[in-house]
């Protein structure tokens, strides 16, 4: 049994202890133990094969199913159903860990865990949760999420994929992009248009089997960063599921994808954090290292104010992920936390990526060292599961609610 599992019933014991703080000042003992396990593997698995990864588009398979071994998969999945059980502090722990050894896996572990598996528990049926989470808290498959389109991009409610009804079956047609995962998933979370007189209103989302009749990929997309995990388009034409493949209600479509990315940009913070992390990793290495003038270049005040600000950037918004997910572990509104915090930590990502490669100098910009492959992999952060723009939009209007008389 691994060390996470062991972890379980003590984590859940001290929550409680923790769901009532706004800050946090030192994280419970099985916290601190469960960070300490995913840094331990990400350390002696990840870091090594990252290079690699990257550099071939290889899908990290046997890291998957070993993260899926130890409960990394499904970290908020109930026991009963395959999963670890555990709270979203400690999944954005392990999401940091694991992307501060590969930013690749983290993102195959994040859109399994918050974007696939997270929307089926939350509004999935009994009988749904049993057939499309049980199988995917291993390892073996892993899920998807189609929402984003060629023409509409951050406009989520303007869905041009349509599901007509058919008898017993839903018709889907359309073309899903960008979706992560897509060329190893096993199964998709689809939002499609079940009534255009409603706009928004008249999304629905529905579960869809992969491979399946009807459904293709598109190209892998050949990607700056965060290269072994897969992109694509999603082609539905005429790709026809059970009516009891409609996740939620009918016309849920739109909530559905929102409660969800309100939950993902958590797992992005985290991944961000682990980018970010690794970046003053390597240029506090090198600048103890590397010397000039007779002595370490850590020596400068011209670095020392370099590695200042990026200490600075991954301690604020580190806070900001482990605050939201608190307040989301608590069942207290968190839109506003969760936008800040990937907000935060994704520029916080950008900065240390740049400023690692200032330090390097040109060993920062060859692929012999890792701060290049940082650099591209922390562009994406401010992209998807909503831009930074889309990020201040959320915060102000947030914000404004607050303030409303």
């Amino acid at each position: 049994m691994s060390l996470l599992f062991v972890c379980v019933t003590a984590l859940r014991v001290c929550v409680g202890g923790c769901r009532g703080l706004t800050q946090l000042a030192e994280l419970p003992e099985t916290h601190q133990i469960l960070r300490q396990t995913c840094r331990d593997y990400a350390d002696r698995e990840l870091t090594p094969v990252a290079a690699q990864l990257d550099k071939e588009h290889t899908y990290p398979r046997k890291q998957i199913q070993e993260l899926g071994a130890m409960g990394v998969m499904a970290m908020e999945v109930p026991e009963e159903l395959g999963g670890a059980g555990m709270d979203y502090l400690a999944y954005s722990l392990a999401m940091e860990e694991i992307s501060r050894g590969c930013a690749s896996t983290g993102v195959v572990v994040s859109v399994n865990n918050s974007l696939y598996i997270g929307p089926v528990l939350k509004f999935g049926s009994e009988k749904q949760k049993k057939e499309w989470i049980t199988p995917f808290t291993t390892g073996e498959k892993v899920g998807c999420f189609a929402l984003s389109e060629p023409g509409n991009g951050s406009d989520a409610g303007a869905a041009s994929t349509v599901a007509r009804l058919d008898g017993d079956e839903w018709v889907l047609n359309g073309t899903k992009a960008w979706i992560t995962n897509s060329w190893d998933a096993s199964a998709t979370v689809v939002f499609a248009t079940t009534d255009k007189s409603l706009k928004h209103k008249g999304i629905s989302a529905f579960l869809v089997p992969m491979p399946h009749p009807g459904l293709s990929l598109g190209k892998k997309e050949d990607k700056l960063g965060i290269r072994a995990s897969s992109t694509a388009n999603i082609i539905l034409e005429d790709c026809r599921v059970p009516v009891d493949n409609m996740l939620g209600p009918r016309g849920a479509g739109f909530k559905i994808a929102m409660q969800t990315l309100d939950s993902g940009r958590i797992g992005i913070a985290a991944q961000a954090l682990g980018i970010a992390q690794a970046s003053l990793d390597c240029a506090a290495d090198y600048a103890h290292k590397r010397k000039a003038f007779g002595a370490p270049i850590g020596k400068l005040q011209a670095v020392q104010f370099k590695l200042a600000d990026m200490a600075l950037a991954v301690e604020s918004a580190r806070l900001l992920t482990w605050k939201a997910a608190l307040l989301r572990d608590s069942k207290k509104p968190y839109i506003k936390e969760a936008a800040m915090a990937k907000l935060a930590a994704s520029e916080a990502a950008t900065l240390c990526a740049h400023q690692a490669i200032q330090i390097l100098g040109g060993m920062g910009y060859v692929t012999d060292m890792p701060a290049e492959r940082h650099y591209r992999d922390a562009r994406i952060t401010e992209i998807y599961e909503g831009t930074s723009e889309i990020q201040r939009l959320v915060i102000a209007g947030q914000v404004l609610k607050e303030y409303q008389l």
